[in-house]
């Protein structure tokens, strides 16, 4: 992404550049990260217009353009992490594992993840609520320590659910990206991951409430029938755009 760029934005130029072609951007399949300095986003998308780029048209960005069988694809490859990549767009475009989702273009000037952070009984959901103000769906800003670079961003997530919870006896997972949220214009270059994390507890057995939050400025609330089952369902079947490392 260059500075001043939204994230569609950028999708465009590249393809642009490297392909030839004009593209609109169907939805986010996923996003992988190395920690918040590196963060790349994965896309499907279809050609709206524009000509292939040949090999007379080669430059600094590409030598050309062409479409292969997923298949048979050309080698040698630059690089095989896009093979996983192609196959994930294939799985999709048979059988949608989640809604389609594109960047909201609002601003945001820190790498950050605003959480919904669930505990299920039964067929009861819970999420974590923070008190600091209006009450709101906590927030956490991703560190730049060599601990959170190696660690990823799943690390502040870990670092604001210890201020209300003990976390010895749970177990934390992130499911994946309900959203994100994006700008990039007017010196706000930062981004905002909405993130579905599962809290459990470690020990088996069926419980009925959900751990103790032991800081004043958070609470469980348990969410409404209306929107329980929805998100339920988004819980039981993945329904999120995975991160991966």
């Amino acid at each position: 992404m260059e500075p001043g760029e939204t994230i569609v934005e950028a999708l465009q130029r590249e393809v642009k550049e490297e392909a030839g072609l004009h593209c609109e951007p169907l939805t986010l399949l996923s996003v992988e990260e190395r920690g918040p300095s590196w963060i790349r986003f994965v896309f499907l998308a279809h050609p709206t217009g524009g000509v292939l780029k040949t090999s007379k048209e080669a430059d600094a960005e590409s030598l050309q353009a062409g479409w292969y069988p997923r298949t048979s694809l050309p080698t040698p490859l630059r690089a095989h992490d896009i093979l996983h990549l192609v196959e994930l767009a294939a799985r999709y475009r048979q059988q949608a594992r989640h809604p389609l989702i594109l960047p909201q273009e609002l601003p945001c000037s820190l790498v950050c993840q605003r959480l919904v952070a669930t505990f299920t009984s039964v067929q009861t959901v819970w999420v974590l609520v923070s008190t600091m103000g209006v009450p709101h769906l906590p927030i956490t800003a991703c560190g730049f320590t060599p601990m959170e670079q190696r660690g990823g961003i799943k690390m502040a997530i870990l670092r604001l659910l210890q201020e209300c919870l003990t976390l010895h006896h749970l177990a934390v997972e992130t499911k994946g990206l309900l959203g994100l949220q994006h700008l990039g214009k007017d010196h706000t270059d930062g981004i905002c991951l909405n993130v579905l994390v599962t809290v459990t507890f470690r020990n088996a057995g069926i419980q009925n409430e959900p751990p103790k939050v032991w800081s004043e400025n958070f609470f469980w609330w348990k969410v409404e029938e209306d929107l329980q089952s929805q998100l339920l369902q988004r819980l039981q079947e993945s329904s999120v755009v995975p991160v991966n490392r």
